[in-house]
């Protein structure tokens, strides 16, 4: 009779259990976001229509795969990436309209283009829109969770600790590190051009751009310990190239828990690289002050109200985040604009004269960077047509409003940076083209809607690695045109890849020749 009672209740919650998980599952993956697409149907919003589990993963797949142009030898006519990169977005645009709806996995994404809007989400401070809390689990393992999501007393601790001009000044101070590591490189491509018969080397610049950056960024994140430094941010770069593989499966609930080998091999390289890291600042806590960026986030750590592991996180989060700006970043945006310039004598020459000019002879300075006008028009074009940052991403924590939208909780809300940077009815009829000239009268007289330029996002979470980021690109920039000409190698074959940022998905090759 005991044993009859049992199993009746055993099986009671088992039936139960199964019950609770199937309602569970019911709300997460189908009430949920139908509920969310029901708020923005009643307002007139609508899209393509979502499969279950993989909503328009598929589509982007298909639309993507439509687009994909054979790679173009030589430099192109113009410069619309976005085309190849994200043909969704404009047949969608062109479909539902400005502003549309759709998902990527069960995460729901309401996409909007209008600069009102635009300027309203991306300068809204309020700690209940921030960075989406998918991010933070799909591509947390590369920036870290508390980087990503950008919410709360953790985003407060950080702006506090890294605050703007905080980070400038240490910035200025980096300038000789800069300059060396430019030098470095400099030296390596004057030997190459040297063993050359003609005179003339024609190099692949991409890794030399990344070594430049990580030898900078090693340098001034790690001081003394720079040597493994360089070792963390190898393992950075594997793990970005991990996260990259499976960006479409953001949203699938539970794809990064199954042990796909991306996601095995994503697993170790999170680990390794805390490891190093705390590795790093156990041996800097006991050999004292250095100064350097990371001396910076230990001071900041140690008067704040975080506990010991959130510490442990603060830092390491820190340290992934200063690897994206300060050494991806700026790589791959050193590599287009030197194909920029290749492809553009004519600037290329007013550039160097420029440099020369400013310089006479000494040795570049802080100084004497802020004076190089061309030199700055032309990285803001470099970086309007391959910005960095693709997508400004925010998720909404309560029913919310901008323009005359009701954004519900639980909504992602993008903006697409390639289209706010190339529209024609914004920049004028040679949106697509190379035209530095069009930033003679700086930022706010290059478009319409100056907010809609953000190549490291805009507003109150703009990337605190600019600052660096642009520094070492006009460094870098200004050293190379004094000391070389260039231009594009015949091998070179134009191709943009998105990996997290726009990179040249077959490299840049530059015939390289000694002034």
């Amino acid at each position: 009779m005991e044993l009859e009672f049992v199993l009746k209740f055993s099986g009671s919650v088992v039936v139960i259990g199964v019950v609770g998980l199937f309602l569970h599952l019911y709300n997460v993956l189908v009430r949920k976001p139908e509920r969310l697409r029901s708020v923005l149907r009643k307002q007139g919003i609508s899209g393509p229509p979502p499969l279950p589990l993989l909503g328009n993963i598929l589509e982007i797949k298909k639309l993507k795969t439509a687009a994909a142009a054979p790679p173009m030898c030589g430099p192109p006519a113009t410069h619309n990436c976005g085309t190849t990169l994200f043909p969704f977005f404009e047949e969608w645009q062109k479909k539902y309209g400005e502003v549309f709806m759709f998902a990527l996995g069960n995460t729901q994404i309401l996409h909007v283009t209008q600069p009102d809007m635009v300027r309203e989400i991306t300068t809204c401070t309020s700690l209940e829109l921030g960075k989406p809390l998918y991010q933070a689990q799909e591509r947390g393992s590369l920036l870290g969770q508390g980087i990503l999501t950008s919410n709360g007393p953790y985003w407060a601790h950080q702006r506090k600790v890294i605050a703007p001009e905080l980070y400038m000044d240490k910035v200025k101070g980096m300038m000789n590190i800069i300059t060396e590591s430019t030098v470095t490189l400099i030296n390596s491509w004057k030997s190459r051009i040297d063993e050359s018969r003609s005179g003339i080397a024609d190099i692949k610049i991409d890794q030399h751009m990344r070594s430049f950056s990580g030898d900078v960024i090693s340098k001034a994140c790690f001081g003394s310990n720079y040597s493994k430094g360089e070792e963390i941010f190898f393992k950075l770069r594997a793990l970005q190239e991990a996260a990259s593989k499976r960006i479409l499966a953001t949203g699938i609930p539970g794809m990064r828990h199954l042990p796909t080998k991306s996601n095995r091999e994503a697993w170790a390289l999170e680990k390794d690289i805390r490891t190093l890291i705390l590795n790093v600042v156990k041996e800097r806590q006991e050999a004292g002050y250095e100064k350097d960026l990371l001396q910076m986030l230990l001071e900041g750590a140690k008067n704040s109200e975080l506990s010991s592991d959130m510490l442990d996180k603060f830092i390491v989060d820190n340290c992934k985040n200063i690897y994206l700006a300060g050494y991806e970043t700026t790589a791959v945006s050193a590599t287009w604009c030197l194909m920029l310039l290749a492809s553009n004598p004519k600037w290329q020459e007013r550039v160097r004269a420029e440099v020369l000019e400013v310089c006479k002879g000494q040795t570049l300075d802080y100084d004497m960077i802020r004076k190089m006008k061309q030199l700055t028009m032309v990285i803001n074009e470099s970086l309007r047509l391959y910005p960095p940052v693709t997508v400004v991403s925010r998720e909404a924590f309560k029913d919310m409003k901008f323009g005359n939208i009701d954004v519900p909780k639980g909504m992602n809300v993008w903006t697409y940076v390639l289209t706010s940077h190339t529209d024609p009815e914004i920049w004028g009829p040679d949106a697509y083209e190379f035209n530095p000239e069009r930033f003679a009268s700086g930022i706010t007289g290059a478009c319409k809607f100056p907010h809609l330029y953000m190549p490291f996002g805009v507003g109150p979470r703009v990337c605190l690695g600019q600052n660096l980021a642009l520094v070492e690109l006009k460094v870098l920039i200004a050293l190379i045109l004094s000391n070389f000409s260039f231009t594009l190698s015949p091998s070179y074959i134009h191709s943009p890849a998105l990996s997290l940022v726009i990179e040249p998905g077959n490299g840049v090759n530059l015939n390289v020749k000694k002034l």
